[in-house]
């Protein structure tokens, strides 16, 4: 279709937008690496604090696209990026990753949160593949070796949501302030399933094998509900906690549970990863898109209330995941589905101006202005990994 062949193209373009913004607006020339936060006015916030999941998804994002352009046009981002991880992110003595640093690279966060160990191992195995830095793919492989020593559930299965710097059992486990303190959650679940799977490319180990194995079946088994949407929060017996239904986790975790069943080279696996992903995906075109063609945040069951705004990664993993669909099961719904959600992104969520894509919109299409453009959990992984495999 030719219009959908725009769309890719369109994101290819956007690719290159989103590195050079990047490039050009986040390196922290005084204290190294890159700047912890940069407001909805493009200003630079002085003195924020660097957080783990900004700077590991810098290093993933910058080398999947020199992977996908075959380029080392980015190597010095990538490289710089490598190095403030390692050099400052890095518990030398308890080993993993700190949560959160000051704005000169001190830790003022040690806290072993299982999320943040994961998108280190992802960042760090797809740097390898660029780079070939065997420091990078060794420190992986640590990684992997912690969670699944400190981390990991042997009697009921999964892994535990966080830890004291020592990994030692920790009180509040919540991620964010918006999520729920609970021990064992979709979200993480999911990340590290989308690490190993990474990891595995560099590493062909059977004890990952067996792990990522194991994450598969639980999103099957624990996680994917009766109505084809998976549930976010549980206790440590696995007990649901949670009534919330996150659209963009469910086309995000339908595609990425495909790619692990293939890295496994499982073929009942990717045959059962295939049919939840079609289920997943025509729930998703049922319930998850506003009249506007974006896609809404989220659903309380038991309430009923809608979250109608539209926050920037639930469009382009929409995007990611209607594709998947719609190569197992070719349908009209699913191109026209993402014309309307990239028609929407572009309207609305892509900074025009300054460049790089604003946090979220109302339903009005109105965007918050106290939201950042960088920050924290606003980093440019999402956005160029979608670019990177509508292209793929």
């Amino acid at each position: 279709m030719e219009t959908y062949s725009l769309l890719k193209a369109e994101l290819h373009s956007e690719l290159k937008n989103i590195l050079s913004y990047w490039m050009k607006n986040t390196l922290d020339e005084e204290f190294g690496g890159f700047v912890g936060k940069i407001n909805h006015d493009n200003k630079v916030v002085e003195n924020a604090s660097k957080g783990i999941i900004l700077n590991t998804r810098i290093l993933w994002s910058f080398s999947a696209a020199s992977n996908h352009l075959k380029t080392n046009a980015y190597q010095s981002i990538c490289d710089r990026a490598f190095q403030y991880l390692i050099t400052f992110f890095k518990d030398n003595t308890y080993k993993g990753v700190f949560w959160e640093l000051d704005y000169q690279g001190r830790p003022i966060n040690r806290r072993k949160q299982v999320y943040a160990q994961s998108f280190t191992i992802y960042a760090l195995s797809e740097y390898y593949l660029f780079s070939k830095n065997e420091t990078a793919k060794a420190w992986a492989i640590e990684l992997f070796q912690q969670l699944e020593k400190h981390a990991k559930d042997p009697v009921n299965l999964g892994y535990f949501e966080a830890f004291n710097e020592d990994w030692t059992p920790i009180e509040d486990m919540r991620l964010s302030e918006k999520d729920m303190n609970a021990s064992k959650t979709m979200n993480t679940h999911l990340h590290v399933l989308e690490a190993y799977t990474t990891l595995l490319k560099i590493y062909d180990n059977a004890d990952l094998k067996k792990a990522l194995k194991g994450l598969v079946n639980l999103f099957f088994d624990k996680f994917l509900n009766s109505d084809n949407h998976y549930e976010l929060f549980f206790d440590n017996q696995w007990q649901l906690l949670s009534n919330s239904i996150s659209y963009g986790h469910d086309i995000e975790a339908g595609w990425l549970i495909i790619e692990a069943a293939k890295a496994l080279n499982d073929i009942d696996l990717i045959q059962k990863a295939n049919a939840k992903m079609l289920n997943v995906a025509d729930t998703f075109l049922k319930e998850a898109l506003d009249v506007d063609g974006g896609v809404l945040n989220d659903k309380n069951r038991r309430t009923n209330h809608i979250d109608t705004d539209k926050h920037w990664w639930p469009q382009v993993e929409a995007l990611i995941g209607l594709k998947y669909a719609n190569h197992l099961n070719p349908d009209e719904n699913y191109i026209n589905a993402s014309l309307a959600i990239w028609n929407y992104t572009k309207n609305h969520l892509i900074d025009h101006k300054h460049g790089e894509w604003f946090f979220r919109a109302d339903k009005f299409g109105k965007i918050y202005t106290e939201e950042d453009k960088v920050s924290m959990w606003k980093a440019p992984y999402h956005t160029t990994r979608a670019c990177i495999l509508l292209n793929t």
